[in-house]
């Protein structure tokens, strides 16, 4: 962690449990974020706290010592059930679930209580295995947990803590109302420990915390204070029949070590992927269309360096921690201003520094003025220079296999088959008419 992004607030002085402190400190952590250093100061002292951070601050961090630290010093009730959870963790999606998961097992390694994970698109019955046995402290996403619930393998009435992380991501995607469903089968507000955090602490993110938590303290931590000075920030006007081969002339000149482009569409994510493999450039493609299983594969092999480059969708602006991320391109600009910000926090993450190099081409030079009044400031404008244009090579062709079919069925048991599945043979129709699996998110 860079040194100026941290406070004076040490870990060893927040009075953690031993074996939480113990965990902590393997992870890497001796010195407080700001956002860790206020919240937990509050939290500590079973304060609730709603949060304004952006991505790659800590926060997540913050809010998982928090409920370690009240479910080690609270007692459980006595009359407490196998299937009863003592802390909950809402993420808007299995992305930012499985991160956090996965941040909780290595701070709480010592503690001796137990995580379960619950997301949609894969690992139904497993996923309900593991509730049926029991876990302390549950990790998901609305839709597949709201499906567990009305099926009775869990209940939230002995619960001790309550997060709701990326809550504006919430209302975006649509969960609101699966939010608010889970939140009153919750114990009162003035029995819980509640947390939320968001990017943004709009209207409607306040007046749901003012809702469902008990006097929260509002924290923000400004977006300047923790992004914008550690990315470099530039932008190129290409045409767009110039945009590949200037792609292929920076992979050339930067030599990028790791390296995220995101695209707008899953068309030109194909496109760009084709040219960089058929350019001896070795890269990964992640759309939201990519079965939940596949993508996680795929974003295991990206961050052990299997290859070097991921081609992306806004699938992967929110909620993924990839460490040495080194570049951002924005090969096209995104449309909304607040998915930039998300994007480019792919890349100095934890203090570290990065580059965010974004192309305003005819099609969607249009947001950038919008993406500039959203930060506040100016992309630096770098002069097109001739030189790098490569004539690319022709690009690789997608083999069958990686071609991926639309999901009909989205409900952890698997989708529907490839190419031929609506072909009009006789097994189509009676697939068509088959019952629904349980919603996901």
């Amino acid at each position: 962690m860079s040194q100026n992004l941290l406070t004076e607030t040490r870990f060893d002085t927040l009075n953690l449990s031993p074996e939480l402190l113990q965990g902590v400190e393997e992870t890497g952590f001796s010195y407080c974020t700001p956002i860790q250093a206020e919240s937990l100061s509050l939290l500590l002292n079973n304060r609730d706290v709603a949060g304004q951070a952006q991505t790659g601050t800590g926060k997540t961090a913050a809010f998982v010592i928090a409920i370690y630290h009240r479910l080690l010093t609270t007692p459980a009730h006595p009359k407490r059930h196998l299937n009863q959870p003592l802390a909950l963790v809402l993420a808007p999606t299995r992305e930012l679930a499985i991160q956090i998961h996965r941040d909780a097992e290595q701070i709480g390694r010592h503690t001796g209580l137990k995580l379960g994970l619950v997301y949609g698109g894969t690992g139904y019955e497993a996923q309900r295995q593991q509730l049926m046995a029991g876990v302390d402290i549950l990790i998901g996403t609305p839709g597949r947990l709201i499906d567990y619930f009305k099926q009775q393998l869990f209940d939230l009435r002995t619960l001790q803590a309550l997060v709701l992380d990326e809550a504006d991501r919430m209302f975006d995607l649509g969960f609101i109302r699966d939010i608010r469903y889970l939140l009153r089968r919750c114990p009162p507000a003035t029995e819980r420990l509640s947390m939320l955090f968001s990017a943004t602490l709009s209207l409607r993110v306040t007046e749901l915390a003012y809702e469902h938590m008990n006097q929260p303290q509002l924290i923000t931590v400004e977006a300047e204070q923790v992004t914008a000075d550690r990315i470099e920030q530039c932008v190129y006007y290409p045409a767009m029949e110039e945009k590949i081969p200037l792609l292929l002339g920076l992979m050339g000149s930067l030599q990028p070590s790791r390296a995220i482009i995101f695209v707008n569409t899953k068309r030109a994510g194909e496109q760009v992927w084709g040219y960089l493999e058929g350019n001896g450039w070795r890269a990964g493609l992640l759309s939201g269309d990519v079965p939940q299983r596949k993508r996680q594969q795929l974003l295991q092999q990206f961050e052990q360096g299997q290859f070097p480059f991921l081609v992306a969708t806004d699938v992967a602006a929110r909620g993924l921690h990839i460490p040495a991320v080194t570049h951002v391109f924005n090969y096209d600009l995104p449309q909304d201003a607040e998915d930039y910000v998300h994007r480019i926090g792919r890349t100095a993450r934890a203090g570290a520094t990065g580059s965010a190099i974004s192309f305003a081409c005819e099609e969607y030079a249009f947001s950038l003025l919008d993406i500039q009044s959203y930060i506040g400031s100016s992309l630096t404008t770098v002069p097109l220079d001739p030189a790098l244009l490569v004539t690319p090579e022709p690009p690789k062709q997608l083999e069958r296999s990686d071609r991926i079919a639309p999901r009909r069925n989205r409900g952890g048991k698997g989708s529907s088959g490839g190419k031929g599945s609506g072909s009009g043979k006789r097994g189509a129709s009676s697939k068509r008419r088959r019952r629904p699996s349980p919603p996901t998110s």
